[in-house]
């Protein structure tokens, strides 16, 4: 685990720089997890302090948000749509095929911190489904076969 103190200078910026921004608390989290990848254990008091908060506070408001990590995030997010359009051709099959492939439940992350499992409900690409965001980039009309390389790739931390 990092130490997070490390981040410390960083978040006393953001909180120095938005902290008069009316209803700070969401705008420092965001700029936070921007700079810093995730929000440190470290920052929770530091932002409790300077926007007249308790810790559960803050705490709360990043445990209800999912998009907010509190652990460095892995190297590569691959989301498998798990929609209606998605589903009647074969994402559960891939789902099922992602889990046995990386051993990980869905919202699981691999040990060696290199790729994370997200399932999302929706991309957009319905009429090209199933589809995967993988790091951003949104692999449609997904085959098993394909998606099989993908996770082989990221494995290798070759380009995905």
């Amino acid at each position: 685990m990092p130490d997070d103190s490390l981040h410390l200078p960083l978040i006393h910026d953001v909180l120095e720089r938005l902290k008069a921004t009316p209803g700070a608390l969401l705008p420092v989290l965001h700029a936070i997890q921007d700079c810093v990848g995730y929000i440190p254990d470290a920052a929770l008091p530091e932002i409790a302090h300077a926007l007249n908060l308790s810790v559960a506070e803050v705490r709360g408001v990043i445990s209800f948000y999912h998009d907010f990590r509190t652990a460095p995030p892995a190297r590569h997010t691959l989301r498998l749509c798990r929609a209606e359009s998605c589903q009647s051709r074969g994402a559960e099959a891939l789902a099922a095929q992602l889990r046995e492939q990386l051993g990980l439940d869905d919202h699981g992350t691999s040990a060696d911190g290199r790729i994370a499992l997200r399932p999302v409900y929706c991309l957009g690409a319905c009429a090209c489904s199933p589809a995967l965001e993988l790091d951003g980039r949104v692999h449609a009309r997904l085959t098993a076969e394909r998606l099989r390389e993908l996770v082989n790739g990221c494995r290798e931390d070759a380009a995905c």
